[in-house]
């Protein structure tokens, strides 16, 4: 797989080390996880390896010198109780670290404030350093680390002249943003998807006063409540995932 995406050009993103039993796996081939992961080319600028909760610091050497990606959940790794990606440590060691949300069953939201927000503070609790993973660096995690970590830097990430206009506009004037001493600060600690303005996507404005305009948001919210149902039901889970207390509806 590894040599036909390299001869193909192809990015690779794969979960990797989410859970601490994953550990065992690479146990049978008397290798740690990266060294693994290296022997089979894996390894490399083209590969994101999401949620990585377990890698030790080894192999974190192995992925600065190979320039592998990291994408970091937290709100996933928490909600799961996958446990703690190493960020401090990575980002020290030279990683490029990223950001996303994992799948919405174990995530809920997909806010990427949300995710920021989260790897700015749970670090700070785990490591009991308030000083590490700053405002600043969650933001980056956000933006411009993640566009490097799909390759797309050149285009996206950051706001400069020959880059496609990509950004998003926040008002930052609302009751839970003020005080407001440092926009950086604001956005992280106390901004949601909500309390999104405007985006523009490659020049293009596709949400303006908060309100979507490229497509019917109420209908695609009825399409998806109604796709949903079918699933579980299909599933034959339509008896299992109910409520755990009595719901009053109307």
């Amino acid at each position: 797989m590894c040599a036909e995406a390299k001869e193909r050009g192809i990015h690779i993103t794969m979960h990797c080390l989410e859970e601490e039993m994953d550990q065992a796996v690479f146990e049978e081939f008397k290798m740690s996880p990266m060294e693994y992961c290296s022997s089979i080319g894996l390894l490399s600028p083209a590969t994101v390896l999401i949620h990585m909760c377990w890698v030790t610091s080894p192999d974190m050497k192995l992925l600065q010198q190979t320039g592998t990606h990291i994408a970091h959940c937290p709100a996933s790794n928490m909600k799961l109780g996958s446990g703690f990606c190493p960020v401090p440590e990575l980002l020290k060691e030279g990683v490029n670290v990223g950001l996303g949300c994992d799948g919405a069953p174990c995530n809920n939201t997909l806010d990427m404030f949300q995710e920021m927000r989260l790897a700015a503070i749970i670090h700070k609790g785990h490591t009991r350093d308030p000083k590490v993973v700053s405002a600043e660096q969650a933001l980056e995690m956000a933006t411009i680390n993640g566009a490097k970590a799909v390759g797309l830097d050149k285009e996206i990430g950051s706001l400069e002249v020959g880059k496609k206009a990509d950004f998003v506009g926040i008002e930052l004037k609302k009751a839970h943003q003020i005080p407001n001493y440092d926009p950086v600060a604001t956005v992280v600690y106390a901004t949601s998807a909500g309390d999104v303005d405007l985006v523009v996507v490659d020049g293009k404005v596709v949400v303006e006063k908060g309100v979507l305009k490229t497509m019917d948001e109420k209908q695609v919210m009825e399409e998806g409540i109604k796709a949903g149902r079918e699933v579980i039901k299909r599933a034959g889970l339509d008896k299992t995932i109910v409520p755990k207390w009595p719901v009053i509806t109307g």
